[in-house]
């Protein structure tokens, strides 16, 4: 599965590698006796990406867990030199009961949902330097325009909850030819909440900032003008199953700027995440949305078909499946 020379592929991968709790992750890593992480790195091998962001990887200060996961695939054959992790929102207390139970310091009550700060962050790994990075992360929800905070948050959360769940990212990658921004979320799970839709309005949100953001619009500094990018991670949000307000997702894979390839598995299917069926059932949460100015060559997800060897890998490593998409860039 390897890209060709002339091409960069892109992927995005929520893996199950989170613990519950601190430096736990980096424990089963450095023990290397974990059979979920050995598969988790053998499904990042044969996907052979050149940039690579995983969701669901444990964040500590040091860089620690994801040194030692970069250690561990460079062992199998896939190098990544190049490594960006920032401290995430899920876990990260407001100090403010978000669910209504009395208490301000439980897991749903954290700026993203999580037992500890830094449990399930974002992880970005490259083959090539990392330029620039904007973090938008700290942003607060109510100071998105048309934001639905105000509607659905209890009033004391207005001023405190920031607006990703997880994490929000403009990264310049220095690729062949110049820059490329990778515009990387992990947008909220749109469920788990109550009439008022919170979870849901709130993913919308997270996707509607991007929307906005390519339309000149900026939460600070200068408004983005990159002919290169593409928005990458994990959405959240099926085109046309399971919740979620897919308006909001619509809009933005029919934003002017950005193309939908619609990577597929061998099937045909273009499922990212393997849950149960009938409810949820498997849905296209996962997504690579490059610039319409970008050339893309292939494109699909790595969901095994039955029979293959490495179907049990991805099945072990995570219910999510890595989406890959192959990117002509034209450096000459």
């Amino acid at each position: 599965m390897p890209a060709a020379a002339e091409t960069i592929r892109l992927a995005t991968y929520h893996t199950d590698l989170s613990r519950e709790g601190p430096g736990l992750l980096l424990r089963d890593l450095a023990r290397g006796e974990d059979d979920q992480i050995a598969a988790t790195i053998a499904v990042i091998v044969a996907a052979g990406a050149d940039i690579l962001l995983l969701q669901g990887v444990d964040y500590d200060a040091e860089g620690a867990a994801l040194d030692a996961l970069a250690a561990g695939l460079a062992a199998a054959g896939a190098e990544y030199p190049h490594r960006l992790a920032l401290r995430p929102n899920s876990g990260r207390p407001t100090g403010v009961d978000l669910d209504g139970d009395g208490r301000s310091w439980r897991a749903r009550d954290a700026h993203g949902y999580g037992w500890f700060n830094g449990q399930g962050g974002m992880a970005l790994l490259s083959r090539y330097p990392l330029g620039d990075v904007r973090d938008f992360s700290q942003f607060l929800w109510a100071d998105l325009p048309d934001s639905a905070a105000a509607s659905v948050l209890p009033a004391a959360a207005v001023p405190v909850l920031r607006l990703a769940s997880v994490a929000m990212w403009d990264v310049a990658a220095e690729v062949p030819g110049g820059p490329l921004h990778l515009l990387a979320l992990h947008a909220n799970t749109p469920v788990f909440d109550g009439p008022e839709d919170r979870n849901g309005w709130r993913n919308a949100d997270e996707l509607r900032f991007w929307q906005i953001y390519l339309d000149g619009w900026t939460p600070e500094g200068t408004p983005f003008a990159a002919d290169r990018f593409a928005i990458i991670g994990t959405l959240n949000v099926d085109p046309d199953r399971g919740e979620g307000r897919q308006d909001a997702l619509r809009a933005l894979l029919d934003h002017p700027r950005l193309q939908d390839p619609v990577p597929r598995g061998p099937g045909g299917a273009t499922a990212t995440a393997d849950w149960p069926e009938p409810v949820p059932g498997d849905l296209r949460v996962d997504y690579i949305l490059p610039a319409t100015t970008l050339d893309v060559t292939g494109a699909g997800v790595l969901w095994p078909a039955d029979g293959d060897p490495l179907g049990t890998t991805a099945a072990a490593a995570s219910v999510h499946r890595l989406v890959w998409v192959d990117l002509d860039l034209h450096p000459d």
